[in-house]
């Protein structure tokens, strides 16, 4: 397996997550699944965030096609988790992140992995462009290296 070299600051967008006593396993660490379900939560919370809408309600739905991770380091609660986002890639109805989770303040993250949109209509289930709310906000945020910071909402 190739060394990671990827660090903290390679990613123009960090979320805070907050671990939780039922995320550790048996073994003293946060489950492997576990990781996904961060994935899923720093994306779309971002998204709502940054877009300013309520994404559950748009006429297109992101449905995750792919995710994966390689996991690095262990993690454990009551670990501060911060979850750093950047754009893998845009299409034209999907939308690939790469989103790393790093401890406290390591700069070498615990999990890197991949989480893929595609937007589907919410009736049809067929694909469809990914919204203009979407494609703004991920264009304006994740596509030219801009450091942003968007806080979780309590």
């Amino acid at each position: 397996m190739a060394a990671v070299t990827t660090r903290r600051g390679d990613f123009p967008v960090l979320r805070h997550i907050t671990t939780r006593w039922a995320d550790n396993d048996v073994y003293g660490h946060v489950n492997n699944v576990v990781y996904y379900a961060y994935f899923d939560t720093a994306v779309n919370g971002w998204l709502i965030e940054a877009a300013g809408t309520d994404i559950r309600t748009l006429p297109a739905i992101g449905v995750v096609a792919e995710t994966g991770c390689r996991f690095l380091a262990p993690l454990s609660f009551p670990d501060p988790v911060t979850a750093g986002l950047r754009l893998l890639r845009l299409g034209t109805s999907s939308v690939a992140y790469e989103i790393a989770l790093f401890r406290a303040d390591d700069e070498e993250p615990a999990g890197l992995g991949h989480f893929v949109h595609v937007y589907v209509d919410r009736n049809t289930r067929r694909p469809v462009p990914v919204p203009p709310e979407i494609r703004s906000v991920v264009l304006l945020w994740l596509g030219d290296g801009s450091p942003g910071v968007v806080p979780d909402v309590a």
